[in-house]
């Protein structure tokens, strides 16, 4: 059990660790691209964290998934992993994600303000996370369906006759 964990300590240290996100973040964007503020806690608000110049280094790079008029899925990878990551790199760039109390408020749409007051959670989802098997060394990936509530706010975003536009 020790190797292990010292094994599994070495490789998120390395940033051997692959993790992948899927998130709907407020806002059109027209690219993906790499987000690489520092990281540390707010400094009024202890539960909050921050972009902070005197902050650990933190990279989320990211991919459009779908884009909406006023929203936009993403595929987020993290290369480091701080508290909050995804949730900070976009609140800092003005596209908070999607149901996030905590970073965000509610969208002004009374559709889309009452699915996310029904989600009831950031539209946030640990989609796949990848690493080394730490005694056998094989390489092992998991890949999670998307939860039914954040699947029903893509269904709300897309609306009855939009087509999706995915990427």
């Amino acid at each position: 059990a020790r190797e292990a964990t010292t094994s599994l300590v070495a490789q998120l240290s390395s940033r051997e660790v692959h993790r992948q996100y899927l998130a709907i973040v407020v806002g059109a964007l027209v690219s993906g691209g790499t987000a690489t503020g520092a990281i540390d806690r707010h400094p009024r608000d202890r539960l909050r964290m921050a972009v902070r110049e005197d902050g650990k280094d933190a990279v989320t790079h990211f991919r459009l998934r779908e884009r909406f008029r006023t929203h936009t899925a993403l595929e987020c990878r993290l290369e480091t992993g701080r508290t909050h990551q995804i949730r900070v790199h976009f609140r800092d760039a003005g596209h908070p994600g999607v149901g996030d109390r905590t970073y965000a408020r509610l969208p002004k749409e009374p559709v889309l303000r009452a699915q996310a007051s029904a989600l009831g959670r950031q539209a946030l989802h640990a989609h796949v996370l990848g690493l080394t098997h730490p005694i056998t060394g094989e390489q092992l990936r998991w890949q999670t369906p998307l939860p039914d509530d954040f699947q029903a706010v893509l269904t709300k975003l897309r609306g009855p006759d939009r087509p999706t536009q995915k990427r």
